[in-house]
């Protein structure tokens, strides 16, 4: 099996290279990534295992020559590669556009063109916006940021797939957790190096909105087996839990009980959302086992150099 992955140098994308490279079936394994992240942690440190299958490509999604010649003997696209932001964050909107609503509509018309049979896209549980209600899977999408509209956008195009390979559009939550290739500017992992290393949160609003979460080692490993498991094409939520911002601060507290936090805006009633954990998906892939949220925190602490 030959798998190609963009943004495969990103957060998501390093930790997915690493589990699929050590995957007996998988052959050859393709990154594809304009590396606009400064994403070089990949490129550097032990090798991996299984580190022969894997191959680079600097290039963009808009590169629709390139692109297509990537895809050449590719059975499986992992599409990961996307202009990031926190959940409810409006700004950027035409690299957004740019990137996640017109460089995924190229990369579906390559693959359109291309004799690729499995295609996972990687979108963001932002598509739905904010609520005070819980919501459901298949609630219809109202995203109110910038980056919202331009995954939105981006799944109506991958949508038009699900008639012609199988195709999954997954909306993740907000995702957490350490790996070489970390993001922070998501608020777990935020949250984690400001205890670590000052002593000191700084929370927006009254920390009572809710967030949706999902750790890194267990999204690798679904997104894995999603590569050849039967599982019907469509549109699923991926979430672990929901916390309030305050709950994650009672936990990031018993790991540093000397923690001091400030609240900014606390008058402000912040956009919130609750995503039902309880997927379909599931009915079709056994997920690794959540771990206790403190259990997690002690894991992500250990990995901190000093």
């Amino acid at each position: 099996m030959n798998i190609l992955i963009t943004g495969g140098a990103g957060y998501i994308g390093n930790s997915l290279m690493k589990h699929l490279a050590q995957q007996t079936d998988v052959e050859k394994i393709i990154v594809y990534d304009n590396l606009s992240r400064g994403s070089f942690n990949i490129f550097c440190g032990p090798r991996i295992k299984g580190a022969e299958k894997v191959s680079f490509v600097h290039g963009e999604l808009l590169d629709s020559r390139k692109l297509r010649k990537s895809l050449d003997g590719v059975d499986v696209v992992y599409h990961l590669a996307a202009k990031v932001t926190t959940p409810f964050a409006n700004t950027d909107g035409h690299m957004h556009e740019q990137v996640n609503h017109w460089g995924t509509a190229e990369l579906v018309y390559a693959i359109e063109e291309s004799k690729v049979k499995r295609f996972i896209y990687t979108s963001s549980t932002s598509v739905y916006g904010s609520s005070a209600e819980e919501i459901q899977e298949q609630t219809t999408p109202n995203p109110s940021t910038l980056y919202g509209i331009s995954k939105m956008r981006g799944e109506e195009h991958v949508q038009r797939l699900q008639q012609k390979i199988d195709t999954y559009i997954l909306r993740l939550g907000n995702v957490y957790g350490y790996n070489r290739n970390m993001r922070f500017d998501a608020v777990i992992n935020r949250f984690m190096f400001d205890a670590h290393y000052k002593g000191r949160l700084k929370i927006d609003g009254n920390g009572s909105q809710y967030r949706a979460f999902l750790h890194i080692d267990r999204l690798a490993p679904l997104l894995s087996r999603l590569r050849k498991a039967v599982v019907p094409s469509g549109t699923y939520a991926v979430v672990d839990r929901n916390l309030q911002v305050l709950d994650l601060v009672d936990a990031i507290k018993e790991l540093y009980p000397e923690l001091e936090f400030i609240f900014t805006n606390q008058h402000l009633q912040l956009p919130q959302l609750r995503v039902n954990p309880n997927s379909a998906l599931l009915n079709y892939i056994k997920p690794d086992s959540i771990k206790p949220l403190t259990e997690e925190l002690l894991e992500f602490r250990d990995h901190f150099s000093f």
